[in-house]
C-alpha cells in the first residue's frame, strides 16, 4: 500500500535515512517509490497502517504520514485516481467527523480558492459533522509549486499551477515537536560544542536507539547524543579525556554531582545513565567485548586546539613522582600527561573500537568535518567488519560536517572498503602536521595561532 509522507524542509540529506533507519528498528519492509531533496513530499510503500505509525511516531525530520489515495499532475488526473483507488471505502467513512485541509509548498491558494477545492471532492459523500479539532478522519490535498527543483533554489521562479498534487488520509503525526522540549536554549547544562536538539535526535534514530540498548559516547561532553538515546529508552554510557567537560564548574553542580547529570535530572531520564568516566578512547577501561548496541559520538576535529591521548611524547614510562609522600597520579587535581594524536588515526581508531565493542548488527554514528571543495577530498573511513548504511551531510559555506552511520557485520562478513581511506599520520610533533582537515581548514579560512603544538 502506498502513503504520502510529508518532510519538514531542512537537513535534506539526512530525511531519507532517517525513515530507512526507523523501518529497520520496526522490522518493517519500507520501499521508497518516490523522493526529491527538493520537495517535501515522499511515496513509500509499506505493508499497513501499523507499519506506517511505527516509522512516523519516532520520525523527527518528517512531519507526518498519510495513506496516499491518488496523485495527479492536475485535478482532473488527481479525481481519477481517487475514484479508482478509494471509490470502494467512501461508505466506511460517510458518518465519521472529518477535517479537510490544502498544503501548499512553494505556493499560494486564497481561502475562497481552498474551499473550492475542497468542495470538488463532495463525490465522496461524506456526510459525518466537520470538526477541526480532533477529527475521526483528517484529508488533506498537498500542492507542489515548484517546477525545477534544483534551479529553483537559485532563485528561478515558481510556476502558477502546481505541478503535483496529492491527495490522502492522515494516519499519524511524527515525533518532531520533541525538538522544542529539547531545545538547548532551554538545557541545563550545556557548553559551545553541544549538538544541536535536532541533530542529536536523529543520530539517536540512526543508531536504532531504543529501550533495552546500552548506547555509548566516547567524546560526551556535555551529553547531548545521550540525552536524545535516553529519550528514546536506551541506557547510556560516557567518556571524555577531559573530565571537566561533563563534570562542570563547582557553580554548575547540585549537590556534588557532575554537572552533565543535570540534563538528565531535567527530562526525568537519571534512571538512563549508567555511568561517566575519564578516558581516551586508546586507553579505556572498556573490555575488549560485544557490549554496546549504539555508539554515537561527535569527536573533537583539532582546529582549536591539536588533538591528544594519554601518553608521553616520548612513549617513554615515567617513574611515578610522589609529592608530600602521596603519589603523584592519586591526588585530587592530577592532570595525566598527554601526547600529540592525528586526525586520521582518530578516525581508525573509532572505527576499530566500534568494530570490537558493537553487537552484531549494532551502530555507529559519527560526525567528521569535509569541504564543500571537490578538489580536497576527505574519504569516508571504512572498516571490513563495518558496512557503511548512510552518509548525510550538513552544509555551511566552505566546510561541512556529514553523519556518517555505520552497522557491525556478523562474524564472517566483510565490507568492501577498497574505496575507504588508505592513509596513515604523517609524524610530527604540532598540530598541523598530525592534522589535514586543520591544515586545510586555515589554508581555506585565515590565520591560525602560530608555532601551535600540542600540550604534554
Amino acid at each position: 500500500m502506498e502513503y504520502l509522507i510529508r518532510f519538514a524542509q531542512v537537513h535534506e540529506t539526512f530525511r531519507q535515512p532517517e525513515i530507512q533507519a526507523l523501518a529497520t528498528l520496526a522490522g518493517v519492509d519500507l520501499e521508497i517509490v518516490s523522493y526529491d531533496d527538493y520537495s517535501p513530499y515522499c511515496i513509500v510503500k509499506l505493508q499497513d497502517e501499523a507499519a506506517a505509525r511505527a516509522i512516523i511516531t519516532r520520525s523527527i525530520l518528517a512531519k507526518d504520514i498519510s495513506e496516499l489515495w491518488g496523485q495527479g499532475t492536475n485535478y482532473e488526473g488527481l479525481h481519477a485516481q481517487v475514484h479508482q483507488r478509494t471509490q470502494h471505502r467512501w461508505t466506511y467513512y460517510r458518518e465519521k467527523s472529518f477535517a479537510f485541509a490544502v498544503d501548499t509548498f512553494a505556493g499560494k491558494r486564497s481561502q475562497s480558492k481552498k474551499s473550492e477545492i475542497i468542495k470538488s471532492f463532495a463525490y465522496m459523500g461524506l456526510e459525518g459533522p466537520i470538526r477541526l479539532r480532533n477529527p475521526d478522519e483528517q484529508f488533506y490535498v498537498m500542492e507542489e509549486y515548484v517546477s525545477d527543483p534544483e534551479a529553483s533554489i537559485l532563485g528561478t521562479p515558481k510556476v502558477s499551477d502546481p505541478r503535483k498534487i496529492f491527495m490522502g488520509r492522515l494516519i499519524a503525526n511524527s515525533n518532531r515537536d520533541i525538538i522544542v522540549k529539547h531545545d538547548l536554549k532551554k538545557r541545563r547544562y550545556i557548553s559551545t560544542t553541544s549538538m544541536d536538539a535536532e541533530l542529536s535526535l536523529v543520530t539517536a534514530n540512526m543508531a536504532l536507539a531504543a529501550p533495552g540498548k546500552v548506547f555509548y559516547d566516547p567524546f560526551v561532553g556535555t551529553g547531548s547524543f545521550l540525552v536524545a538515546a535516553a529519550h528514546f529508552g536506551a541506557l547510556t554510557l560516557g567518556s571524555d579525556i577531559d573530565p571537566r567537560s561533563f563534570r562542570g564548574k563547582d557553580s554548575e553542580r547540585e549537590k556534588g554531582e557532575v554537572a552533565l547529570m543535570r540534563n538528565f535530572k531535567q527530562y526525568d531520564l537519571e534512571s538512563k545513565m549508567m555511568d561517566l568516566f575519564s578516558s581516551d578512547l586508546t586507553n579505556t577501561p572498556l573490555r575488549n567485548c560485544q557490549l554496546l548496541d549504539g555508539i554515537t559520538c561527535d569527536p573533537p576535529y583539532g582546529v582549536r586546539e591539536g588533538l591528544r591521548v594519554l601518553g608521553t611524547r616520548d612513549g617513554v614510562l615515567k617513574e611515578p613522582r610522589i609529592i608530600d609522600g602521596v603519589l603523584a597520579h592519586t591526588r585530587p587535581g592530577y592532570v595525566p600527561p598527554k601526547k600529540p594524536y592525528g586526525f586520521e588515526a582518530l578516525q581508525k581508531d573509532v572505527l576499530e573500537f566500534a568494530a570490537r565493542n558493537l553487537v552484531p548488527n549494532g551502530r555507529l554514528a559519527m560526525w567528521m568535518p569535509t569541504s564543500n571543495d571537490e578538489a580536497i577530498e576527505f574519504p569516508v573511513p571504512m572498516h571490513p567488519n563495518l558496512e557503511v548504511i548512510s552518509v548525510s551531510v550538513q552544509y555551511f559555506q566552505a566546510w561541512s560536517r556529514r553523519l556518517m552511520t555505520y552497522r557491525r557485520l556478523p562474524e564472517g562478513e566483510l565490507s568492501d572498503t577498497t574505496q575507504g581511506r588508505d592513509k596513515t599520520d604523517a609524524r610530527g610533533i604540532c598540530a598541523d602536521e598530525l592534522n589535514s582537515f586543520r591544515r586545510k581548514y586555515f589554508t581555506r579560512n585565515g590565520p591560525k595561532p602560530e608555532n601551535v603544538e600540542l600540550a604534554q
